[in-house]
């Protein structure tokens, strides 16, 4: 049963509320309805030591002085829009720039930095927002339900679900940094990760795909097989250059609910798998983390101290015809669902 508590109120007045929940397992999330924010997630080590293992603030202020949408809903669209602009049925739309000349995680004031509705519900937490036509320039009013469930299994259901009154371009997903040793354990080069996926989609300057697909085959971005986050990080190949590490989507293999990653804490033995039925899932080894405020327990988080694995459309998508397409037509329904799913595993795995 999820448990409400007063957090704090925005620049702008509103009241902000942190919504809490464990299951029998012991296993415990915390939610916040600022950007529907994952604030905490708290799992067994090996030695069953309870550990935090995403990064985070212990205060409002914080998360809104950030700017690396630490646990957050992202959207309307997740990534990048090249040139902050698109197309649907012949008619041009300008999005607000807010990376260089690049449309970025949904603009300016992006969904997370809204102050969603909150609806408990049991062990589900349904979140809701309403978008209105022409918000940081996208076409149509847009009513988005966001639902966050903590299972009996130790698994994180979240499920997105989206209408619009008009055609637009829908991409969702949560920006949450996992360090499975625990947020404040340093830097995740050591983690182990495995992806299910064959291709990446390369990227120019400017993080914007070029609306083409590299084989992982021979490269640092083959995951096919289990490797040390940081084992190729530094090598010297061109889209690692222009990421400054791994910042890449990759092509999931297969079709449906699928498993995507495997994620492995090195020291904490935490393992976690996530389950996509979208068709890619960004790779962010928090390269850029360095500068942001003081996080929880007033840990300095540094540059790779995290890993985020964003299940999505392929970034610039909607200008590369080459992709899946993420266009919502008016009256349709945007459905997917994302599973992080937890185990600790013992010293002989």
């Amino acid at each position: 049963m999820f448990q409400k508590k007063y957090f704090g109120k925005t620049g702008e007045g509103e009241p902000v509320f942190l919504f809490k929940a464990q299951n029998t397992h012991g296993t415990k999330i915390e939610i916040l309805n600022y950007g529907g924010i994952i604030r905490s997630l708290q799992f067994s080590t090996r030695t069953g030591k309870k550990q935090d293992v995403v990064l985070g603030y212990d205060n409002l202020e914080n998360y809104q002085k950030q700017d690396k949408y630490f646990g957050a809903i992202i959207g309307r669209c997740a990534n990048r829009i090249g040139g902050s602009s698109f197309s649907i049925g012949g008619k041009r739309y300008f999005l607000s720039p807010n990376e260089g000349g690049n449309h970025l995680h949904g603009g300016v004031c992006g969904f997370d930095k809204k102050v969603w509705e909150a609806h408990p519900d049991k062990d589900k937490l349904i979140l809701r927002y309403v978008s209105a036509d022409g918000e940081e320039g996208y076409p149509g009013k847009l009513a988005v339900t966001v639902t966050y469930w903590l299972t009996e299994d130790d698994e994180l259901k979240v499920d997105y679900d989206a209408t619009s009154d008009t055609d637009t371009i829908v991409n969702l997903t949560n920006h949450s940094y996992f360090n499975l040793n625990g947020h404040n354990a340093g830097n995740v080069l050591t983690h182990s990760l495995k992806i299910y996926s064959t291709f990446i989609t390369p990227v120019a300057e400017g993080m914007i795909p070029m609306g083409t697909m590299l084989p992982v085959a021979g490269t640092p971005f083959d995951f096919r097989e289990f490797h040390p986050i940081g084992e190729r990080i530094d090598d010297s190949h061109e889209q690692l250059n222009i990421g400054g590490g791994y910042d890449h989507n990759y092509i999931i293999d297969g079709a449906g609910m699928r498993l995507a990653a495997e994620l492995v804490g090195d020291k904490s033995g935490i393992k976690m798998d996530v389950y996509t039925d979208m068709d890619g899932m960004q790779l962010y080894t928090g390269n850029f983390i360095a500068g942001a405020p003081l996080g929880k327990d007033a840990v300095s988080y540094q540059n790779r101290g995290a890993v985020c694995l964003e299940t999505q459309f392929a970034p610039n998508a909607i200008n590369c015809p080459a992709f899946p397409s993420p266009v919502l037509r008016a009256g349709e329904r945007y459905r997917h669902r994302t599973i992080y799913h937890f185990k600790t595993l013992d010293w002989r795995e």
